[in-house]
């Protein structure tokens, strides 16, 4: 089992909650109007008047075997649309219940 956490540009809401259930997977938690700055370019997403776009994340507990098809499905997002901003880590999950 891995973790995958997501954050994106608001804009893609609803694609990538498509995204992860077309894949299989039902469960995650969301998190709406966080402000962020991507690592390499772009522009702020801090939600006030001088920028005012938000991001969202996700996190995701997903099968091993799943994680390699979500994130190349993240990857041909955010190469589709590179202004908007989408970054996805995969992480170990060493217990859960």
């Amino acid at each position: 089992m891995k973790a995958i956490f997501i954050a994106f540009n608001q804009a893609y809401n609803e694609e990538i909650v498509d995204l992860l259930q077309k894949r299989g997977q039902r469960g995650y938690t969301k998190w709406e109007d966080i402000a962020g700055r991507g690592t390499f370019y772009g522009e702020p997403h801090l939600g006030n008047h001088a920028w005012p776009t938000q991001n969202h994340a996700i996190f995701a507990a997903v099968p091993d075997e799943v994680v390699p098809v979500i994130m190349a499905d993240l990857r041909m997002t955010d190469e589709a649309h590179p202004d908007l901003g989408l970054r996805a880590y995969v992480l170990n999950i060493e217990q859960s219940y």
